[in-house]
């Protein structure tokens, strides 16, 4: 069990990537917290990790909310106060018809970049208490090209998050802190 002892929190852990990277986790000795907006589906996932033999537990979490990662890390995560691991894998896609509407910058923007920047900011001095941890950002290809058929808010954003990563990976190094962006 390679996460043996480990807390990880997973954003947007209730549905598609970020339920499987929870299930594997788990799997691998992990407690994790199920981090999501989605409630019905992360108490779900919760439920199926606990019935497994793993340690789980949901928080409600909009990952685009100072107070909701204020609250996750008051709720005192599995086992203790301690945070191994941050997948922010939570985010919104990048279609909309109307590709120069500022409305869904702003919401591109704020969830995807914003919301990645708030997790990171909630959990490195949580990190830094405990000798170190490892952070993995969602970007996504279009965090490195562009498409036609995609908002340039979500380029710009998922972008962001690419390059957010690289430099809290040189500030936080020191620390023992891992950052990492993955680009599916």
């Amino acid at each position: 069990m390679r996460l043996a002892n480990k807390v990880a929190v997973i954003t947007g852990a209730a549905s598609g990537m970020g339920a499987a990277t929870a299930r594997i986790f788990a799997r691998e000795g992990a407690a994790v917290v199920v981090a999501d907006i989605l409630e019905d589906e992360g108490r779900a996932l919760t439920e199926e990790l606990l019935a497994t033999g793993a340690r789980a537990q949901f928080h409600k979490l909009d990952i685009s909310s100072e107070a909701d990662w204020q609250s996750l890390l008051e709720a005192r995560p599995l086992p203790g106060d301690k945070i191994d691991i941050l997948v922010n894998n939570a985010g919104i896609s990048g279609s909309d018809p109307d590709l120069l509407s500022l409305d869904v910058w702003h919401r591109q923007m704020n969830i995807n970049a914003t919301g990645t920047f708030l997790g990171m900011r909630a959990v490195i001095p949580v990190m830094q208490r405990h000798g170190g941890g490892s952070i993995i950002n969602l970007s996504s290809i279009s965090g490195v090209a562009g498409q036609a058929f995609i908002h340039m808010g979500y380029n710009a954003s998922k972008g962001a998050i690419r390059t957010m990563s690289k430099a809290a990976a040189v500030q936080f190094a020191g620390d023992g802190i891992r950052v990492n962006s993955v680009h599916p």
